[in-house]
Parts: structure tokens; sequence; C-alpha cells
């Protein structure tokens, strides 16, 4: 029985890659040892499965920064303003449009299907001159040939890229970006051709598109782009891989009649309807590719049910068919158990990083082939019985507290109208007042501060005394730049889910559980293994004292219940909404407490709402509701004069502007700048929008420093869709990937357009 791997972590167990690549951007590295770093990776990851007996082996999965902009790569889709003449693309011209340079922007980015990774968008239209740029996934597979590992070449399929794809600045929005099929397809022919001739017998075509609510048009272009495909093809064994979802019964049906395909694989985790059309009906001779290990979690599999869910499959599709995979790339999990030496031992053994999931998809294989490790099923079977029945995991007070929620919405009394001009009178704030969004940069001597406390090597008293000094800079650099509501930096704070996870019940944390998010941007997800409760205040502290360090506004920040659960490896034993609930009362308790220790703003970032949203239309409605109901618990219950804030970004947020308003903030701050102002279109359209908006006048995920009049004409783009007296000027995100030299003069100059546009508005009164 074979194994199958959809792809693994790049980023390495202890992130060797982030660091090469920030050396590298610094220049404080070569071009060569970035990619020394980077092929030792490789060489480690195909071992590594290669050792653990996994049959299909992927190659081309790894990445310097995410895998559609390799593609882009690939088809030579560079839009012009990066000045690349042809040629095989460079670190220079890739890195250019993943983070912009000097003097271009970088291409948008934005979240991968309901992931927290993210991906650059491609820019196309008609007049692109396509071309085989980079020929990294043949290199690729030679590579780990030579190493003695026989690998299946990955590409995002032609279709799924196209379709992720956006209008190029100047192309009419309604360009039909699926007519460009004729002109890649020839390019893949050239992959194809030249990974045959490298001896390649397998391929695999990534279409997570699939999963998603097509109309007959988008699936008739899967059948299309494959039968043209189909010569180029022969003499391969083809995999067409879906994930993140069930696939719908139409596209079900258009997967499994696609010309030249020899195998299909599913997400039979996320997917289990899937599991109904395969029992229904599967082509003859065909391999099923089936993901029963979560790509996406960090559970330790259930392999006695997996094991019974494969026995069904077999019987359908045949023993020399059937061949066990993992549900997903394992990109999405953490890299490996073995690193997390101080993990409790009892949650320990209920989890299983990416490495540990490959041992359990070989494990199953072999079981369905007769050589099953009876002391390793009963290993887990135990792991399984004692997270069912562990006292840790159920707090009655919590879940009694949480099921009583139905019974109300959680609106606050007044309207925002109302209650946004009594925060007005309290907090007197100019128009097109200017903020951020949280965080300043984390410079290596804070983060050798928070390292050498959490490891005991200095004092609280000494660590109290770093950090507020800290937060005493933050605050006079923002009233130097004149700032208007201020924040204090969150210099105590390494990730903003992670802070509030370590001091919230129901949670578990790991040492080197890793996850990549875009680029180098790493995160550590908490681990939700049971209900969720605040012991303790968690920020009052902080607030207050950088309150007490300035006379103007200082905001209170927190993490809101949807992106705590989104931005976390969530329990799997019980629906996501009741942890969400849960969540929010927690954050509740908080939100009050900050009011009564005199912090009039509040935000509560919300950045992931969007990101949760199920990808087919029919789940979105509930999804929504539970998720904004979650954000109105959190301040149900404050004055009318606090202002609560949130925050969202990297996301297409157009579609649900009406669940936003629904929220009921009285600012929200959203990504803007990268996505060539999207947002501001649905405004153009006539939504109406009462409450204050600050959609980001500047991007700060690329180190360009904008210009006083790139920002001013940003604004005025806003101005001309929203009314004066609810627009707020900030930045995209918050700031600590950047270092304080990118900082300061695009804060300066954010702050010299408010005011300039200011003084324009005030002389044409």
């Amino acid at each position: 029985m074979a194994s199958h791997i959809v792809g693994y972590p790049r980023m390495g167990p202890k992130r060797e890659l982030k660091f090469a690549l920030e050396s590298f951007w610094d220049k404080k590295s070569s071009a060569e040892d970035l990619q020394k770093v980077a092929a030792d990776l490789r060489s480690s990851i195909w071992k590594q499965m290669a050792d653990a007996g996994i049959k299909y082996i992927p190659s081309n999965t790894f990445s310097y920064y995410d895998q559609v902009l390799d593609t882009t790569a690939l088809l030579g889709a560079v839009p012009p303003r990066y000045g690349w003449n042809g040629g095989e693309i460079g670190f220079d011209t890739y890195f250019s449009m993943a983070r912009g340079n000097a003097s271009v922007p970088a291409m948008e980015m934005t979240k991968w299907f309901d992931t927290n990774y993210h991906f650059i968008v491609p820019e196309l239209g008609p007049e692109v001159n396509f071309s085989y740029a980079s020929h990294k996934a043949v290199e690729e597979y030679k590579e780990a040939k030579a190493l003695g590992v026989e690998t299946v070449p990955v590409l995002v399929g032609p279709v799924s890229y196209l379709l992720l794809s956006k209008p190029a600045k100047g192309v009419e929005k309604n360009f039909n970006l699926l007519s460009l099929l004729g002109k890649i397809l020839p390019i893949y022919k050239q992959v194809i051709c030249e990974l045959k001739a490298a001896g390649a017998s397998w391929i695999q075509f990534d279409e997570p598109t699939l999963v998603k609510d097509l109309d007959s048009h988008k699936l008739q272009a899967f059948i299309e782009a494959y039968a043209e495909l189909e010569s180029t093809l022969s003499g391969l064994n083809v995999l067409v891989e879906t994930y993140f979802a069930d696939v719908p019964a139409e596209a079900y049906k258009t997967l499994t009649s696609l010309r030249g395909v020899t195998a299909y694989g599913f997400d039979l985790v996320r997917g289990t309807q899937t599991l109904d059309l395969i029992k229904g009906e599967f082509p003859k001779g065909k391999y099923l590719f089936a993901g029963v290990v979560d790509g996406r979690n960090i559970w330790a599999n259930d392999l006695a049910a997996s094991l019974s869910t494969l026995e069904t499959l077999e019987g359908i599709v045949g023993k020399d068919k059937l061949v066990v995979s993992t549900s997903s790339s394992l990109l999405h999990t953490a890299v490996d158990l073995v690193n997390e030496t101080k993990l409790d031992q009892e949650i320990k053994s209920w989890l299983a990083f990416a490495a540990q999931k490959v041992v359990e998809v070989n494990a199953l294989a072999k079981a369905l082939a007769g050589q099953k490790d009876e002391a390793f099923f009963s290993a887990n079977a135990a792991a399984q019985a004692s997270r069912k029945c562990s006292p840790r995991v159920t707090n009655e007070a919590v879940q009694k507290a949480a099921a009583a929620l139905k019974d109300s919405d959680h609106r606050r009394a007044t309207n925002v109208s109302a209650r946004l001009d009594a925060q007005q009178k309290k907090l007197n704030l100019p128009i097109l007042p200017t903020t951020t969004i949280g965080s300043f940069p984390q410079t290596i001597e804070l983060r050798r501060v928070r390292r050498e406390f959490k490891a005991k090597k200095i004092s609280e008293e000494e660590y109290v005394k770093a950090i507020t000094e800290e937060i005493s800079k933050v605050v006079k650099l923002q009233e130097e730049l004149d700032i208007d509501v201020l924040v204090h930096g969150e210099p105590e704070r390494n990730d903003m889910v992670e802070y509030f996870g370590e001091q919230l019940s129901g949670f578990a944390f790991t040492v080197n559980g890793w996850v990549q998010s875009y680029g180098s941007r790493c995160v550590k997800p908490p681990i939700i293994y049971g209900d969720v409760s605040r012991p303790n205040p968690m920020t009052v502290f902080w607030s207050s004292t950088a309150q007490s360090l300035t006379a103007r506004p200082m905001k209170g920040m927190l993490t809101g219940p949807v992106t705590i659960l989104n931005w976390s490896f969530v329990r799997n034993d019980q629906p996501r909404f009741k942890t969400c609930y849960q969540i929010a009362l927690a954050i509740k308790d908080e939100v009050e407490d900050l009011e009564k220790a005199g912090i009039s703003v509040i935000q509560i970032d919300e950045a992931a709402l969007r990101e949760g949203l199920p990808l087919r239309k029919s789940e979105e409605a509930f999804y929504l509701e539970w998720a904004v109901h979650s954000f109105r618990i959190t301040n149900v219950g404050v004055k009318d004069t606090t202002q609560i804030h949130t925050h969202m970004c990297y996301s297409n947020f157009n579609d649900i502007i009406h669940s936003i308003i629904d929220m009921d903030a009285d600012v929200i701050t959203i990504e803007n700048s990268r996505s060539d102002e999207k947002l501001l279109s649905v405004f153009r359209e006539g939504v109406k929008y009462g409450a204050g908006i600050g959609p980001g006048v500047y991007d700060i995920h690329s180190p360009r420093i904008p210009s006083t009049e790139e920002i001013a004409d940003r604004i005025n783009k806003m101005l001309a869709v929203l009314e004066t007296n609810i627009l707020w000027v900030n930045p995209d995100c918050g700031l600590k990937t950047r270092k304080y030299t990118e900082v300061k003069p695009a804060l300066k100059n954010m702050v010299d357009a408010a005011k300039l546009l200011r003084t324009q508005l005030a002389s044409t009164k």
C-alpha cells in the first residue's frame, strides 16, 4: 500500500530559512548562502520522507516566498513596473514582486483560501507576454534525483492559477482571466516535457479552487485545459490534488472525467461529504489519494477511525489503487514534536506535528498492507482515550456561561452615530485623526529582554523596568510625530495571539511550533485543548502604564475572539463556534477591566475574521452569524463614551462588508493600500457606512517609504467616497516587522499628509 505527502513545511525545524532570508534581505549574506540553506533544508525533508517509507514524495513545494509567486515566475508574468527584461528570473525581481523595493510597491498579498498563509496575487491582462522564466520545478526534481530520492514534482494547476489571479491595473475589472489559458498552457507543456526528459514518472497539479462554488464556465476551463495537456502528459501518471473542503458534486464529476489524469487527491478531513461521492461513483482503474491525515491541525490522527475509512475505500477502488495521504500540505502545521521538550507530557501525547504525520501516513499504509504496527496503534488509542476523559479539558462553569449566550444578540444600546458624538466630546480629536494599528518595531534588544525574562535570567522588576522604558520611547516618538491616538507599541508581546493564549486557561504552548504566514514571517499558534477562561487581567497594567505617560488617548490593545480562534490550533472535539464564544467571554472581562482603568479607546483586532469564512457559499451565513456575534459579546457592556476599534488585514472584504457593519464597532481600520484600494469600490457602489473607518494609507509589509504626496493622494481617493468626519488615517497593519529607520519617516509623512488635507479642507469651507 502506497503513501503520499501533499507538501511539507519549508522554514525548517528551527526557522533556518527565515533567518537566511532576512540575512539576505539585509545584505548580510549572499545569494549563494541563501541557496545553500535552502538546498540543505530540501535535502533533509526528502531524506526524512524517504526514510519514513513514503512512496510519493513531493518536490517543488519548497519556496523562497510562496508557491503562487513561484508560478508567476515560471510563467514570466512579471508586472512591467519591476523592469524585468526577460531571461531566468532572479532574486531581485522575485523579491521585488513580493516585498516591493525603493521605487515601486509590492504586488497584492492575500490569504490562501481559509488559512493564515498568504500568497502574492498575480496581476494579469491581455498584454502579458508569458514566457518560461523559472526552471525551479525541473531543477528541484533533478536535485532530489541526484540525492537518490524519486519525487513527484508539484505545480499549481493552470486553472487554479488563473482563478487566483486578478486583472492588472488598467485592465477592465470584468476581464476574463480564463481567456489566458491558451497562453499559459504552452509553458506548462514545456515544463512537463523537461520533467519527463529528466525521468519523472508522476506529476501533481494542485487545483484547490475545485472545492469552491464554480460555475459551469469555470468548470469547463478544467476540461479544456487538461484535454489540451493530454498528449504532453502521455507517459506520466497525473495526480490532480484538491484540499481544504468538500468537492461539490458538479466539480467532482468534472474532475473525475478529466482526460490524461490518472489520480485524484481529496481532503477527507474537512471534506467528509466527498466520501459519499466516492462511494457513489469512482472511475474504474484510477488512483485515489485519500487525505485522511489532517494537514492543518496538530492533533494525533485517530488511526483506528482512519483505518476503517481506508478499508471502506479499498473496497471501492481496489488495494493497488488506494494511496494514503495527508488532507493538504503540511505547510500549515508545526514541523516536529521532538523539538518540544517543555510541553506537558499528557498534552504532548495528543499531538502530531508534520514529522509525526509523515509517520502516521506510513503506519496507515502499512496497516492496510497487512503490516500493522500493533504497539503504535495501541499507543495511539490510549492517547485518544486520555484526551476524551481528561479533567483538564472541561470546565462546567465556562460551558454553562457560553451556552447562555444564545439568549441575546449582544448589541450596544445606543446607535453608532450617537456613540461617536459622545466619544468626540470626550476625546476632542481633529478631523482625519491619525493612529497606528498597535505594534512598533521589535528590536533585537527587546527580544533579548523578553527571552531572558522567560528563561528567568532577569528579575520581574528588571523586566518591567525595561518594558516600561520601551513604552516610554514609543509614546514619546508618537507625541513628537504628533499622532492623535497613541498605542503603547506592544513591547511585551512576541505574538498577538500567543500573548493572550498564555494568560488564558485551556491553552498550551510550544517552543518551536512555528508555522509560516508569509515570506519569512512565522507565527507560533497556541494549542486550544480545553475550555477557555480568563483567570486574571491580561493587559490592564501595561495599558494603564502607557496612558499615565501621555495626555493623549492611549488605545488598549486586544486580539478578538475570532482571530484568536482562527490563528490557533483549535480543539476538534467540539464545534468551533462553542470555543469562540468561550474566548469572547474572556475578552469581554478584559475590555470591561480596561474601561474601569480609564482606557477610553480599546482596539479589539479581528484580523482573521474574513480568513475563517467557509469556502462554500452555503456555509458562510452561519459562520458570519457566530463570528460577528462573538465580537459584539466582547464590548456589549461598555459606556457610549468608550470607543471600540477593530482591525482587519490582507483579505478580500468586499463580499462581507455588511457583516463588518453588523459588528457595530465605532471605528474599523482595514487593509487597503496593497490591494489597489479595492476596498473603496464598495463605497463607490453605494454601501453606506456610518462608523469611523481607516482604510490603510500605506503598506507596512514593504520596506518602501511612501511620500507625503502619495499618502495625501490616497486620502483624497478615500474622501471621494467617505465622509470627512468618519475617516481615520493609519497604516495598513502593525509595525513590528519594520525597522525604526523605515517607521519614523513613513509615519511622519502620514501625519504630514493628514495635516495637509486638514488645511485644504478648512480652506474650502
